[in-house]
C-alpha cells in the first residue's frame, strides 16, 4: 500500500492492492479509483567550473551527508531547464546558464520513482554558498570526486566525462571539425548558435512563425536526443544549418533530414550540399541505413537540390547509405 495514499479521494474508502490493467495497483473497492504511482519528474545540473565540478552535500534524508550535483523536482508551470536554473540558485547561490542535455534516468529505488533529466551549465552569476537545504557546496576537480551518494548521479558523470574526450562540435569520426570547402567550416551545433539557428529557422517557407511555435523549436534544439543540428560557418559566422531527426524503425534507426537553411547572400556556393554530406556522414555514424527527406512541400528550386544530393524524386525520398 502506499504512503502517500491509502484512501480513495473520490469516495473516502480504503484502497486495496489488486491487479488493474496487467500491474498490481491500489484500487477502491467501492467506486473503482484507481491510483496510479506515475514517477516524479526531476532534473540535476552538472555545472561546469574552471576548476572542476559543482557538487552538494545533502543535508537531509535521502543520503544525507552524500555529495551529488544539484537536483530538485520539477514544480507546476516550469519546464525541466527553470527547474535546474532555480534549483543550482537555490542550493548554490549561482546562477546559471543551461548548455545541453546529457541524459535521462530513471530510477525506482524510492517509490513510486521517478526520472531525472540531466544538464550541463556554465556559472553566469550570484556568489557561491550553501542553500538552505544543503550543508556544503564545493567545486571538486576531476581527480578528486568523491563518491556520488545516487546511481543515476554516477552513471550521468560517467557519460558525461565519456562526451568530454570529443569536442561537442566535433565529427566522431575523425574528432575533427569538417571543411568541406575553402573557408567554410561544418560542425555540430552548440548553445552559443541557438539564437542564429533560429533566425534561420525563419527562412524556411510555410514553417510557422508564431512565438510559441519557436519557443517549442529552441526546446526541442536544447532538449531533444533524437535530433542533431549542423552549422555551416563561414569567417566566424553561421550561414546555414541542417537538422537532422533519428526515428526508430522496427528494423533500426533512420535519419531524416527536417529542415535546411542557407542564408541567402551564401546560397549556390555549395553549403547546402556540404551540409547534406555532413548529414550523411553522421548518419552512417549512427547507424542509420538510409536519409530521408520529405519533398512534397518543397518548391521547385528545393526538389532540384536534393535531386542533385542523389535523393528519388518527390514525397518522402530516400537515399540509401552505402
Amino acid at each position: 500500500m502506499s504512503k502517500s495514499m491509502r484512501f480513495c479521494p473520490q469516495c473516502g474508502g480504503e484502497l486495496e492492492r489488486r491487479e488493474q490493467a496487467g500491474r498490481v495497483r491500489d484500487v477502491c473497492p467501492s467506486c473503482g479509483f484507481v491510483y496510479y504511482h506515475n514517477p516524479l519528474p526531476g532534473v540535476a545540473v552538472i555545472v561546469e567550473r574552471p576548476d572542476g565540478l559543482l557538487l552538494v552535500r545533502r543535508k537531509y534524508p535521502p543520503q544525507a551527508g552524500g555529495w551529488c550535483f544539484p537536483a530538485g523536482f520539477v514544480e507546476a508551470g516550469e519546464s525541466s531547464e527553470e527547474t535546474a536554473v532555480r534549483e543550482c540558485r537555490e542550493e548554490t547561490g549561482l546562477e546559471v546558464a543551461i548548455d545541453r542535455l546529457v541524459g535521462v534516468y530513471s530510477f525506482d529505488e524510492d517509490p513510486p520513482g521517478g526520472v531525472v533529466i540531466f544538464y550541463t551549465a556554465h556559472e553566469v552569476g550570484g556568489t557561491l554558498r550553501a542553500g538552505d537545504d544543503a550543508a556544503e557546496v564545493r567545486t571538486f576537480p576531476l581527480e578528486e570526486m568523491p563518491r556520488l551518494a545516487f546511481r543515476t548521479h554516477r552513471e550521468a558523470l560517467e557519460r558525461w566525462k565519456r562526451e568530454r574526450r570529443r569536442p561537442p562540435e566535433a565529427f566522431p569520426e575523425a574528432g575533427l571539425l569538417l571543411e568541406p570547402l575553402p573557408g567554410l567550416t561544418i560542425r555540430r551545433a552548440v548553445a552559443r548558435d541557438e539564437e542564429r539557428v533560429l533566425e534561420l529557422l525563419r527562412l524556411i517557407p510555410d514553417l510557422p512563425e508564431r512565438e510559441e511555435d519557436l519557443r517549442a523549436a529552441r526546446q526541442r534544439l536544447r532538449e531533444s536526443p533524437f535530433l542533431e543540428v549542423l552549422v555551416a560557418e563561414v569567417e566566424g559566422r553561421v550561414v546555414g544549418f541542417l537538422s537532422l531527426a533519428f526515428p526508430f524503425g522496427l528494423t533500426g534507426p533512420r535519419a531524416l533530414i527536417a529542415e535546411l537553411a542557407v542564408e541567402p547572400a551564401h546560397r549556390r556556393k555549395g553549403i547546402g550540399a556540404s551540409l547534406v554530406e555532413a548529414a550523411m556522414r553522421l548518419a552512417r555514424y549512427r547507424g542509420s541505413t538510409h536519409l530521408l527527406v520529405d519533398t512534397s512541400r518543397a518548391n521547385e528550386p528545393a526538389q532540384a537540390f536534393y535531386h542533385a544530393c542523389g535523393f528519388p524524386s518527390g514525397g518522402i525520398a530516400p537515399l540509401r547509405l552505402a
